[in-house]
């Protein structure tokens, strides 16, 4: 008998997980303001879309050390993480905000930001699993990316409207203030979630080592987190948003394109949450392939309502990445889930870096809009490729005596 998921509101039943939700807004919402803000900033006094692409690619960059770092959140308590990573990233970022601080440093400790982002963000979805149980374990996640999705709709399309109301300085206190928020509500929201003393006493770089050599051993964790990175692929119109505006009509167009994809993903994410677990198993392969394909018409400058459209499509095809961080989480052991996700969470945002940061380095040959076409190519390409071994990996296999057998990991 097919199950049906947990509603939102048996989800939300769970104290715990309030606390972490409530984290996790506050910190969306706040990383989007500051982030497009300085987007905009840069595209106006250099005018150049590789510039614009490139500071948006130096807030996941920083990523790629921060992933490897969530062995942290195998070492220490999990709240301890949290708590620890929104307590720094308030500090830091309340100093980028003093008008007197150079650009240079401000740029440097916007890195080290970053860099604390992984191990919140392993500690987080660590303990998803321990707080929530099997059961409630999807639901939670479509509600996270929902969350993050409507966050970002807020953050883009209120970013430039609360620069120009604070200025830079008090756009950039109002985020360290949501990253204190936080810190206070998984303090006193959220048990502390002890680790194993094994794990504990297993040095940092060993750790790391473990949680590659595990990924890349396993069959389902490795065609799992070749889907997700293929997110690097169809993230690219967010990076040559401002530039595809630009091309497209001017600023003025800027927030349509900016939000298409949030909502998108939004939509995408309440839709596939109500789905049994087998079938969203199964249409985890289709709809990566969708995401980065139904982008290609981007390429041929359509006009900018086909445009939204499109891009709100790849939105809400991408909301399989709930399905994606659910079957990673359930399929990573307890001891080494944090480091395994930090794993994903290095590779994750090196991709999207490197894509975003590649497609601002096309557009000094090809129109925004080019590129986006070419990425749509380059990212359908690989989502075959990755949609393919993950069905290899779950398809049961045929024992001797012609019986099914379970998938096995490699």
């Amino acid at each position: 008998m097919t199950m049906t998921a947990p509603s939102f509101r048996t989800v939300f039943g769970v104290g715990e997980f309030r606390a972490l939700w409530l984290a996790h807004l506050l910190s969306v919402a706040g990383d989007q303001l500051a982030r497009v803000a300085l987007t905009v900033l840069v595209f106006d006094r250099t005018a150049s879309a590789g510039w614009a692409a490139g500071t948006y690619a130096l807030t996941y960059l920083p990523d790629l050390l921060g992933g490897a770092l969530g062995g942290l959140a195998d070492r220490f308590p999990r709240r301890t993480v949290l708590v620890a990573a929104d307590v720094l990233r308030a500090g830091l970022v309340a100093v980028m905000g003093i008008p007197a601080v150079p650009w240079p440093v401000a740029a440097g400790l916007l890195v080290v930001v970053q860099l604390a982002a992984g191990p919140f963000q392993a500690a987080r979805q660590a303990v998803l699993p321990d707080l929530l149980g099997e059961e409630k374990l999807p639901t939670g996640q479509a509600i996270l990316s929902s969350t993050y999705q409507a966050a970002l709709v807020v953050g883009f399309g209120a970013g430039a409207a609360v620069v120009t109301w604070l200025g830079v300085s008090g756009a950039l206190w109002a985020d360290a203030a949501t990253f204190a928020v936080s810190a206070i509500a998984l303090r006193w929201g959220l048990r502390p979630y002890p680790v194993t003393s094994v794990t504990e006493r297993a040095p940092q770089w060993a750790s790391l080592v473990a949680g590659c050599r595990l990924v890349a051993r396993d069959r389902k964790l490795r065609s799992l987190l070749a889907i997700a990175c293929c997110c690097g692929f169809y993230v690219v119109p967010e990076g040559l948003a401002v530039p595809v505006a630009a091309q497209l009509g001017g600023t003025g167009v800027l927030g349509w394109l900016l939000i298409a994809n949030p909502i998108g993903t939004v939509l995408g994410a309440l839709l596939i949450s109500r789905l049994p677990q087998a079938r969203q198993m199964r249409w985890l392969s289709p709809l990566t392939v969708a995401s980065s394909l139904v982008l290609l018409p981007t390429g041929w400058t359509p006009a900018l309502p086909v445009v939204v459209v499109l891009w709100t499509l790849s939105g809400a095809f991408s909301a399989h990445d709930l399905i994606t961080q659910v079957q990673y989480s359930l399929a990573a052991p307890a001891d080494q889930r944090g480091q395994v996700i930090g794993v994903a969470i290095a590779a994750l945002r090196a991709a999207q870096g490197l894509c975003i940061a590649a497609a601002g380095a096309l557009t000094q040959a090809f129109a925004p809009t080019t590129v986006v076409g070419i990425a749509a190519v380059a990212g359908t390409v690989c989502a075959v490729a990755a949609g393919a071994a993950w069905t290899r990996a779950v398809r049961p296999r045929r024992s001797p005596l012609g019986g099914a057998t379970p998938p096995v990991a490699q």
